[in-house]
């Protein structure tokens, strides 16, 4: 079965791109400690977008569900200080999902 790829593509004011950088560096490995969990990249848009892209990959659909349903909702849900949740760093968000069909590493030489 092949791996799946979830790209969260985050619409990011430039006054909020600090912020939403800063959120994911405190995130506390969440992600990383979830089962069916392969690979995690925060793009940072170089030119002509104010999109970020959250690349996230997983063993499986399900495991991604499990994530979404547990770790992260709970993350979400959390409130910040006086438990009130934080303003969003993103204006707007949209998910992306692909199969992996090919793929391919440095030849080692």
């Amino acid at each position: 079965m092949p791996s799946v790829v979830k790209i969260n593509v985050l619409s990011v004011p430039e006054d909020q791109r600090e912020t939403l950088e800063k959120r994911f560096s405190s995130r506390a490995g969440t992600v990383e400690n979830s089962d069916g969990f392969e690979w995690f990249e925060l793009l940072r848009p170089v030119e002509g977008t104010d999109q970020y892209l959250v690349y996230t990959r997983w063993r499986d659909e399900e495991s991604f569900q499990a994530w979404m349903e547990g770790p992260m909702k709970a993350a979400h849900q959390g409130g910040g200080e006086g438990g009130e949740r934080p303003r969003p760093a993103a204006s707007g968000s949209t998910l992306w999902s692909f199969e992996v069909v090919q793929q391919a590493a440095p030849k080692k030489g």
